[in-house]
C-alpha cells in the first residue's frame, strides 16, 4: 500500500552491533619465506667464480709477470692511442651520417627514401673487413678523384693514393659501416616521440628544423642513446679488424708484438682483454649519466649513481648495527 503524498516514511534503524572485545595485539616477528633453491644456486656460482679466479692467479700459463711488463709499454699505449683516435672519429661521423641517412628515410621524397634504404642494405649485408679491403685496395680502381659534371668537365681532381692514408682508410670504412646501423637506431628513436609533439610543434607554426633540433631529437635521445651506446662498444671492438689494413691499432701491435716474442702471446693477449675491458666499461659508465640526464623529465625520480647506491647502503648498514645494537 502506497503512503499518501507529503506523509513522513518512518525508516527503521539497525540494532547496534554488540561490542566485540578487543585482543591485546604483541608484536610478533615476521620470518620470512625461506627458499633453499635460491641459497643452493648462490653457493654454487660462488665455487665456480672461486674455483675461476684461483685458475687465473696460480696457472703460470697466464704469466702475470709478463702482462704486468707489457701492460704500459709505450709500444702497447701507442696502439691504444690509435684505437680511441678511430673510435672516436668514427664514432662521430657514423653518427652524424646515421642521423641524414635516417632523416632522408623519413622524407617524403621518394628517392631520398631509396637511396638512404639502399644504403643501409648493402653496407649492413656487407662484412666490415671486406669494405675495409676494398677502401685499402681503392687505389687500383680509381687512381684520381674528381669532381664535376657527369660525363663532362671537371672540376678539380686530386690523386686518392695521397689522401688515403691508413688512418684515414680505417675511418672511413667504419664510418660508412657505422652509419647503416646509426640511422636505423636514429630512426627508431624518432618515430618512438608521440605523434602529438610532432602536431603540437606544427600548429604552433615552429619551422621543420627547429622542431627537429629542440623537440623531436631531445626526445627521442632517450631511445637512441641506449641503443646507439651498444654500436659503441661494437665500435670499440670492431677496431680491432684495422689491423687488416696495415693500421698497428691496440689489437694490431699486440699482434706484431706476439710474432716478434711468441712466448708472450698469451699475456699480451690478456694485455688487449683487459684494456678493451677498461674502454667498454668507460663508455657504459658515460652511457648511464647520458640516460640519467635525458631521464629528467621522463620519470618521477631519477636513477641513483653509484655513489649515491653506497651512501644509501653504508645508512642503511649503520640503522641495522644500531637497532640490532638496542635489541
Amino acid at each position: 500500500m502506497s503512503e499518501p503524498p507529503g506523509a513522513a516514511v518512518s525508516v527503521t534503524e539497525a540494532p547496534p552491533l554488540p561490542d566485540v572485545p578487543s585482543k591485546h595485539l604483541t608484536a610478533q616477528r615476521v620470518v620470512p619465506l625461506r627458499r633453499p633453491g635460491r641459497w643452493i644456486a648462490t653457493a654454487v656460482v660462488l665455487v665456480l667464480a672461486a674455483q675461476f679466479v684461483h685458475g687465473l692467479a696460480t696457472n703460470p700459463f697466464y704469466q702475470w709477470d709478463r702482462f704486468g711488463y707489457w701492460f704500459l709499454r709505450p709500444t702497447v699505449l701507442d696502439g691504444l692511442l690509435i684505437t680511441l683516435e678511430v673510435t672516436a672519429y668514427s664514432a662521430v661521423l657514423g653518427l652524424l651520417g646515421g642521423i641524414l641517412l635516417a632523416l632522408a628515410r623519413l622524407s617524403k621524397s621518394p628517392v631520398l627514401r631509396a637511396v638512404s634504404w639502399t644504403y643501409v642494405w648493402a653496407l649492413r649485408s656487407i662484412p666490415l673487413i671486406v669494405v675495409l679491403l676494398f677502401l685499402y685496395n681503392f687505389s687500383a680502381l680509381y687512381r684520381t678523384l674528381s669532381v664535376g659534371v657527369p660525363f663532362g668537365p671537371a672540376f678539380f681532381s686530386f690523386d686518392e693514393s695521397r689522401l688515403a692514408t691508413d688512418m684515414v682508410i680505417a675511418v672511413i670504412g667504419l664510418s660508412l659501416n657505422e652509419a647503416a646501423y646509426a640511422a636505423e637506431v636514429v630512426r627508431g628513436g624518432i618515430l618512438s616521440v608521440d605523434q602529438g609533439q610532432h602536431e603540437a610543434a606544427s600548429a604552433l607554426g615552429l619551422p621543420k628544423s627547429y622542431q627537429f633540433r629542440r623537440i623531436v631529437f631531445p626526445q627521442a635521445l632517450r631511445s637512441i642513446t641506449p641503443n646507439y651506446v651498444n654500436q659503441l662498444i661494437g665500435l670499440v671492438k670492431s677496431t680491432s679488424l684495422v689491423f687488416y689494413v696495415s693500421l698497428l691499432d691496440l689489437f694490431g701491435t699486440v699482434q706484431s708484438m706476439g710474432a716478434t716474442y711468441p712466448g708472450d702471446i698469451v699475456p699480451l693477449l690478456l694485455v688487449a682483454t683487459v684494456w678493451y675491458l677498461i674502454l667498454t666499461s668507460a663508455v657504459s659508465v658515460v652511457q648511464f649519466y647520458v640516460e640519467r640526464h635525458y631521464a629528467r623529465g621522463a620519470t618521477r625520480s631519477l636513477p641513483p649513481t653509484p655513489l649515491q647506491k653506497l651512501r644509501a647502503g653504508l645508512t642503511d648498514l649503520r640503522a641495522r648495527i644500531r637497532r640490532e645494537a638496542a635489541v
